[in-house]
């Protein structure tokens, strides 16, 4: 699958792991929609790359639907990444004993995996219709897990649940989509310089760069945004989840 010449959807571009990839795949010669929120710098971002601000939100059907026509009007839809996500905590129990508000447990799994689900779905069915390069394939698709689908620390039920849910339809969306040439594969990165936590003091985001065996630090955007061109480059590489974390093993919290 080659990148230049290619139409690329990321959600969640404006900012973190997303910015990293659609600029990434910008220079290496994509054509890139990306889907943020209206809210989002995602105006500015795409031009600066050159590319195509859809407004949208990722659970909504007709957004995602609406950003896979847009990428495909500017040049053939082949490439889609799915970045866009939340990660607020979300205990069981609140000090007092009380159970969790069902609302942000609900939030958070719609967001990181129905989101998910919804972009993916909406743009293979646009990926689908297009010719096929030399060797049958017509596009990849790349979604955002977490090592907490794994190692889910105290206070990450939902969204160790919503990580959980994207890893495990890799293999099955994967097959699925063969018959059409769609690739599909996961990346479950471990503690990443995204803004939430660049936002944290800087002893704290030492703390947890020691926590990685190796190398003992935060991983980097654009390590995440090397994985993606490496997948969609790699014709091998299907239905699989690819951790991209320094061999960390997440502790209880």
């Amino acid at each position: 699958m080659q990148i230049q010449g290619s139409s690329a959807l990321v959600t969640g571009g404006a900012s973190g792991l997303g910015l990293a990839t659609a600029r990434a795949l910008a220079a290496d010669g994509a054509v890139v929609t990306v889907l943020d929120l209206p809210s989002s710098a995602g105006a500015e971002i795409a031009e600066e790359l050159g590319g195509v601000f859809s407004p949208g939100d990722v659970t909504n059907a007709e957004d995602a639907a609406a950003a896979a026509r847009v990428a495909q009007d500017a040049a053939p839809l082949r490439i889609v990444v799915n970045c866009a996500g939340i990660a607020p905590p979300a205990k069981v129990l609140d000090r007092e004993g009380n159970p969790a508000v069902l609302a942000d447990f609900e939030r958070i799994v719609r967001i990181n995996l129905v989101g998910t689900f919804n972009v993916l779905s909406q743009a293979a069915a646009v990926i689908a219709k297009n010719d096929p390069v030399e060797g049958g394939d017509r596009g990849v698709i790349v979604n955002t897990a977490s090592v907490a689908a794994f190692d889910g620390q105290i206070g990450q039920p939902a969204y160790s649940a919503s990580k959980g849910g994207v890893h495990a339809m890799t293999l099955p969306v994967a097959r699925e989509l063969a018959r059409y040439g769609i690739r599909v594969c996961t990346i479950a990165p471990g503690i990443m310089e995204t803004p939430m936590l660049m936002g944290l003091p800087q002893e704290a985001q030492d703390s947890l760069g020691t926590q990685v065996p190796y190398p003992s630090r935060l991983g980097r955007p654009d390590e995440y945004a090397s994985l993606v061109r490496q997948i969609i480059e790699n014709g091998y590489l299907n239905g699989e989840t690819i951790r991209l974390d320094g061999a960390i093993r997440m502790a209880p919290k």
